[in-house]
């Protein structure tokens, strides 16, 4: 298991060096986390049926819907 100091210290390069990288990445994860937050919304809309939103659920290895 790597150090954890090493690990916060090559982060802490990664940062200061590549800033524009770092930048990108937080956009995506950004734009990941909308995607995510529109199907879980999906998942619990109780307007769509029941066993899509379940099927759906298994698909992608998230939580079921209840109902």
């Amino acid at each position: 298991m790597p150090d954890q100091a090493y690990v916060g210290q090559l982060a802490g390069q990664l940062c200061t060096r590549h800033t524009a990288l770092v930048a990108t990445l937080e956009t995506d994860l950004a734009s990941h986390r909308q995607r995510l937050a529109t199907v879980v919304r999906f998942l619990h809309n109780e307007a769509i049926a029941h066993d899509i939103r379940l099927n759906l659920a298994r698909e992608l290895r998230l939580p079921e819907p209840s109902r």
